[in-house]
């Protein structure tokens, strides 16, 4: 199935990408750590970063794919010859004219967003002056960013998801090249490395436009730069992306509560942050590269009234998400610390930093399949054109993390943040899973029913030897060399895998053969 290789390519894509951000992370903690420095800059490039899954990843192409989609679908006609052309490029003059005075008003007013953000900042004068400096250098990121959101979209949508998939490696090799120089030049936990990584995420945004944009220019598609007007499919566009701006800022307002509520406790804010890298590993390869794809394809189908096709593509792809999920999700659970330890207890990260991260982690990784879901099943809403009801649920799991955060920070302090976030996590899933379903939308069949208790059958078998062999390994995992833990993990892995991938075939879930013989075939193609 096309799904299928779309999500591999896609998702091999995200698997480097991830697996250089760890370098980059491994690099950062050990070099610069969980200190004023680091805290400073996470706050700094969460600000575009938020803005960017505001206006760009979500809701811009929630709204924006199914409608290009469209365009391309009804080809030309005599009133319009260059429908699709004349449509996307409306809506490039606007979205560019509004990132500009977006980026414009934020340098001026990022003392006000600094404090907004991170209040607890406010009581020491030097972190806060170094955090909105460095907000300043970093937020032209997001107008880079969102335009390759755009470029993005309209390549996905004419099924080229190879080069919108890697450009994203782009920052990672930029970051780790200036992580070593700031290793190289012992600048530690000083301003300068503050300075030197902000510019890196100026740079880095640049370069991936200009790559993106050249990629973009060879599928022929003529896209000009015009004068800004509010045309039909303007309003159009913002009719439908309002509720996803909405649905979207109130999905960040679940991260900008944490931010708010974590830099009151120091060094709660790279807690987090590396906790959240670790568990969007295995979302960022499953549920966005999922979501990417899932995306134009359920477009298409629904707008030539392929509903059976619709259907069955989402089933497997609820099936594939929860294979590629759950074991994850149970190994970050049950061994929180000895990953952290392994990833990044050494140089400015201490073991009590990895006990504090560790705890998050776990916190955070009962929520992963949730926040996969919520990828598989909003591309249902969004393909239908509508981003009002996902706004509706994004605002019922805003208050769930609030109201819980809130409640469970003086009792865990971060780790009550990072709960609150799972549990906000799962309502959202449940609401649009069942709203899907109840609208005929989404129909399980007999297949998924069959396997989904198969899957989590195999998933909590792994979780019993993932539990008893880290504590038969933990020489290795613990006050170790680092190729020791490295042993370690790398044998919990390779026979967690094999154990999940025995049970799936003795239980039917999938059959080893036909996979084995569908890959010769393909890679003899």
């Amino acid at each position: 199935m096309k799904l299928f290789s779309n999500f591999f390519t896609v998702g091999f894509a995200t698997l480097l990408s991830r697996l250089l951000g760890f370098v980059r992370d491994l690099l950062l903690a050990a070099f610069v750590g969980t200190g004023p420095v680091a805290d400073a800059f996470l706050v700094a490039f969460r600000l575009p970063n938020l803005f960017r899954r505001l206006f760009a990843e979500g809701a811009f192409n929630a709204a924006f794919v199914p409608l290009f989609a469209r365009s391309l679908e009804e080809g030309e006609d005599e009133k319009n010859p260059d429908k699709a052309s004349n449509f996307a490029s409306d809506i490039l003059a606007v979205f560019l004219f509004t990132l500009l005075l977006l980026t414009a008003l934020a340098e001026i007013a990022t003392p006000m967003f600094v404090s907004i953000l991170a209040p607890g900042f406010m009581d020491d004068t030097a972190k806060f002056d170094l955090a909105v400096w460095l907000t300043r250098i970093t937020f032209p990121y997001l107008l880079c960013m969102s335009l390759i959101a755009m470029l993005s979209g309209m390549l996905n949508t004419f099924g080229h998801f190879r080069a919108a998939a890697y450009g994203p490696i782009l920052l990672n090799v930029i970051m780790v090249g200036v992580l070593a120089v700031i290793g190289m030049r012992g600048f530690g936990d000083t301003p300068i490395s503050g300075f030197w990584l902000a510019w890196g995420v100026f740079t880095a945004g640049f370069v991936q436009l200009g790559v993106l944009y050249w990629a973009f220019r060879r599928t022929g598609f003529n896209l000009r730069l015009k004068r800004p007007r509010l045309t039909k499919s303007v309003k159009r566009l913002l009719s439908l992306g309002i509720p996803g701006v909405i649905a979207g800022g109130i999905t960040q307002l679940n991260i900008l509560v944490g931010t708010i509520i974590a830099s009151t406790q120091d060094s709660a804010v790279s807690f987090l942050y590396y906790a959240d890298r670790l568990y969007q590993f295995p979302l960022g390869i499953v549920g966005i590269a999922m979501g990417v794809v899932l995306l134009p394809v359920l477009s298409r189908h629904i707008r030539r009234d392929e509903l059976q096709i619709a259907s069955d593509t989402q089933n497997r792809a609820m099936e594939l998400a929860l294979a590629l999920t759950m074991p994850a999700a149970m190994a970050l659970f049950l061994i929180p610390d000895d990953v952290i330890r392994l990833m990044f207890e050494r140089g400015n990260f201490s073991a009590s930093d990895t006990l504090a991260t560790g705890a998050a982690l776990a916190a955070y990784a009962w929520g992963l399949p949730a926040f996969v879901l919520i990828k598989v099943f909003s591309p249902g809403y969004f393909a239908r054109e509508d981003t009002k009801t996902p706004m509706y649920f994004a605002g019922v799991s805003v208050a769930v993390n609030v109201a819980f955060s809130l409640a469970l920070f003086p009792l865990f302090q971060h780790v009550g943040i990072a709960i609150a976030t799972s549990l906000a996590g799962w309502t959202n899933a449940c609401c649009l899973g069942f709203v899907l379903w109840k609208r005929g939308h989404f129909l399980p069949d007999d297949r998924l029913y069959r396997r989904t208790p198969r899957l989590v059958l195999a998933t909590l078998l792994t979780g019993v030897w993932i539990y008893f062999g880290a504590d038969w390994l933990n020489p290795l995992l613990t006050n170790a060399t680092f190729v020791q833990k490295f042993l370690g993990m790398a044998i919990i892995g390779s026979v967690s895998l094999a154990l999940f991938g025995l049970v799936c075939q003795i239980t039917g879930v999938f059959n080893a053969l036909t996979i084995a013989t569908r890959i010769r075939r393909r890679s003899k193609g």
